[in-house]
């Protein structure tokens, strides 16, 4: 029998390992910036206890055997297959239920027991658009449908194969909702996949790399890589303050080339009210035959035969018309209104 001052220090170490799981448990989601609903959830799947392998399995196994019981169920029920012969026996169908039952819960066992899994991958996909919270529940989706699929035959570890999944249902997730504009998977993973490059080669060259460098080695053309580099770029709100006093913002400094100076903005407005009286000294027939031909109204001058098509008639009457009101408007009476524009 041991002296009790070796059991103290048994006891001891015991303690203190308890207490380094628990302060590497705590650390492990330091800096996420989690708020108290994420903190209550992080707490409740801490409690579930973790599974070994071997329970895996026989988790997996009564999820099969109640699948199979629950096929059975439905079969007896509809009249079909081996139990349309008669009504199965009272003691074989309550056999039945408690294995569908078994079933759900091996199922439900097997995602609480890997949820951890779920925000240890996660974690890595932070600051890509998404909130902790909702990546989260977009890896335990992913979680769910590896259960559903885990084939214990293989001989795999359980986590290993979960955690394909999980990353593919965090990945889609982020690919359809954690961008403004939203970019397709393939295209995600493309970027993804350029962006470890960058970093590998900023490592090695103590630099950014070039397009050139880039793409010799994703073996793509360096106009490939632009344009990945392109569609990767983050969207920035014309709000976005510039600045260290943030008095402005980023509109301000963005030149709108389809913007009219003001004085220009006037000289239109006269022009146009100028156009317009000239045109009241026309019929009515002639001036829509200019507005069209010349786009006066819209912006889009018309063809002689879509004139034609409006007013019913040949496109050559419209010529013949237009010829004649052009006439009209470059007397000296009219066109000298106009005479400081055309200058």
């Amino acid at each position: 029998m041991e002296a009790p001052h070796v059991l103290a220090g048994k006891d001891k170490l015991d303690q203190d390992k308890k207490e380094r799981r628990q302060t590497k448990k705590r650390s492990s989601f330091a800096g996420l910036g989690t708020d108290d609903s994420v903190r209550v959830y992080l707490k409740e799947i801490g409690a579930i206890p973790l599974i070994s392998a071997a329970e895996e399995v026989r988790l997996a196994k009564a999820m099969e055997a109640g699948e199979e019981a629950a096929k059975r169920l439905e079969s007896a029920e509809a009249g079909e297959g081996p139990e349309s012969a008669g009504p199965l026996p009272e003691a074989e169908l309550a056999s039945l239920r408690r294995a569908v039952h078994d079933g759900q819960l091996a199922k439900k066992q097997l995602v609480e027991a890997n949820l951890r899994l779920v925000i240890s991958i996660s974690r890595r996909y932070l600051g890509r658009g998404m909130l902790f919270l909702d990546l989260i529940q977009e890896g335990n989706l992913g979680l769910i449908r590896a259960v559903e699929k885990f084939d214990y035959r293989k001989g795999f570890k359980f986590s290993t194969y979960a955690t394909w999944w999980i990353r593919q249902a965090v990945s889609r997730a982020i690919a359809d909702q954690g961008r403004t504009i939203r970019i397709p998977v393939h295209m995600v993973e493309t970027i993804n996949r350029l962006s470890r490059v960058q970093r590998e080669l900023v490592q090695d060259l103590g630099r950014e790399p070039t397009p050139e460098e880039i793409g010799e080695v994703m073996d793509l053309p360096v106009e490939k890589v632009c344009e990945i580099l392109k569609i990767g770029r983050d969207p920035v709100s014309l709000h976005t303050p510039v600045g260290e006093e943030e008095t402005s913002e980023l509109a301000d400094f963005i030149e709108d080339s389809e913007a009219i100076v003001p004085p220009e903005a006037a000289s239109f407005s006269l022009l146009q009210r100028q156009l317009g009286e000239v045109l009241d000294g026309l019929s009515e027939r002639e001036r829509r035959v200019i507005e069209l031909r010349f786009g006066l109204v819209d912006g889009r001058p018309r063809t002689l035969e879509e004139v034609g098509t409006v007013f019913g008639v040949t496109r050559e009457r419209i010529r013949q018309i237009e010829s004649k009101t052009l006439a009209k408007l470059r007397h000296p009476s009219r066109s000298g209104r106009l005479k400081d524009y055309l200058e």
